[in-house]
């Protein structure tokens, strides 16, 4: 165990390049003692701490066509097109289940990342120091808008995206040294800036929250030019697609979601002596 954190972004299916990634590191023994992950990310980075190669992938590009998961059924059951709960409870219809003895190990810590929808605030649920963790990334993956909040503790929860890009300010407020942040957009991508007037009237009841919504473009702008930054003054160590992604949170062709996972592994490979070089100098 290599003492550091992983701190992974989100983008739903957009993950599935974070998921590659994270399958290369694995297969080369490179397991960080610390993951803190926000919506896909999380999700990605509970299979990560599982240990288990492939299983993100494998269950993102074999269901992503059932309709509990994204689509009718998932309408139904949950009252949003994409049902995190068909990964979290998985229901009886995924085959490979997780392995919880892996997972709840006190070994590697792992860390969900939500917004209070009270507050606008980000939240950090900690494996082991929370009343379900499985609950905290099902909420941190849990698109506002589209669909409801999470309820955790009678407190509701959306996307950790909502309030917090990358959680690198977390990893470095923890003391941890060597942190490795993920990306699933190219370096070099920005967001058109624009004010998003649906969220403020959507949620005028939560202010604070609604203007966070609003202001989500010009907040991940800012944020990508400080992990850029930091990156550059050694700080911590960025990695991110070596080619525009086009791939949609919600994308359908499978050809370009697996084409994606490829990158995201290829990626890995193609950086491993630069990654080995940063953990262990």
């Amino acid at each position: 165990m290599i003492d550091g954190c992983l701190a992974l972004e989100g983008g739903a299916f957009r993950g599935l390049y974070t998921q590659g990634f994270l399958d290369a590191l694995m297969l080369n023994d490179i397991n960080l003692s610390c993951v803190a992950g926000i919506s896909a990310g999380a999700l990605s980075g509970v299979n990560y701490v599982s240990g288990q190669i492939g299983r993100s992938g494998r269950i993102n590009l074999t269901y992503r066509h059932n309709s509990s998961y994204v689509g009718l059924k998932a309408l139904l059951h949950s009252h949003s097109p994409l049902d995190i709960s068909f990964l979290i409870e998985e229901r009886g219809i995924i085959k490979e289940k997780l392995d919880e003895e892996r997972f709840y190990r006190p070994q590697q810590r792992f860390v969900a990342v939500t917004t209070n929808e009270l507050t606008g605030e980000t939240v950090y649920f900690e494996k082991g120091k929370c009343q379900d963790i499985l609950k905290a990334v099902q909420a941190s993956a849990t698109m506002p808008i589209i669909s409801p909040p999470v309820m955790i503790d009678g407190v509701p929860h959306f996307d950790g995206g909502c309030s917090c890009n990358f959680p690198y300010q977390w990893a470095m407020d923890q003391g941890y040294r060597k942190i490795l942040v993920i990306r699933t957009r190219e370096l070099s991508y920005r967001k058109e800036v624009k004010e998003s007037k649906l969220s403020l009237r959507m949620y005028q009841k939560y202010p604070a929250f609604a203007r966070k919504l609003a202001d989500r473009d010009s907040i991940y702008n800012q944020d990508c030019d400080d992990v850029e930054r930091l990156h550059n003054e050694g700080r911590l160590l960025l990695l991110a697609p070596s080619e525009p992604v086009t791939v949609t949170r919600l994308e359908k062709d499978m050809e370009k979601l697996g084409d994606l996972y490829w990158l995201g592994y290829q990626d890995c490979l193609d950086r491993l002596e630069e990654i080995k070089s940063y953990l262990f100098s």
